[in-house]
């Protein structure tokens, strides 16, 4: 016997909000050497359960003065490093899923900051780095929550 009824589903339209995609891209990766300097040495911090929000806004002046040459392409409006410290975590296995969880929590969670800063003329491009300072692994039930206050707080702060 065969099923000769349709499945096919019809499509919703599509809006702006949908379109736009949950991505972290490479240019969202904080990985330049004196970004991550001038960030560890001028830039404030916000603490939220289990993590420790580092943040530095740069404007393209700040920005241009940090390279040499010219400013490298692909530097996002956000970038981010996540940080998940041997000393807390010993096992690798450990880290690399901290460093998962919190990414996929930033994943999710990253949209209001980024239109934040793509609508203040001012910042060029901010840099955040998420370190974990637990000794123990969390649940993501605990690290969505905590990095939605964190980045709540460092948005009160910009």
């Amino acid at each position: 016997m065969t099923d000769t009824t349709d499945n096919t589903a019809t499509v919703p339209p599509t809006t702006p909000a949908a379109e736009e995609r949950l991505t972290l891209r490479k240019s969202a990766k904080l990985r330049h050497r004196t970004l991550v300097g001038n960030l560890f040495d001028k830039g404030k911090s916000v603490y939220s359960g289990p993590l420790r929000l580092t943040f530095h806004a740069l404007s393209d002046e700040e920005l241009a003065n940090s390279f040499r040459g010219a400013v490298p392409d692909l530097i996002a409006p956000v970038q981010v490093m996540i940080t998940v410290p041997k000393k807390k975590r010993r096992h690798a296995v450990d880290r690399v899923l901290m460093r998962r969880r919190i990414r996929e929590a930033f994943r999710l969670q990253w949209r209001p900051l980024r239109r934040l800063i793509e609508q203040n003329p001012e910042i060029r491009t901010l840099s955040v780095a998420i370190v974990y300072m637990s000794k123990e692994n969390a649940p993501m039930e605990v690290i969505y929550p905590a990095l939605g206050r964190g980045l709540e707080k460092l948005i009160k702060k910009l």
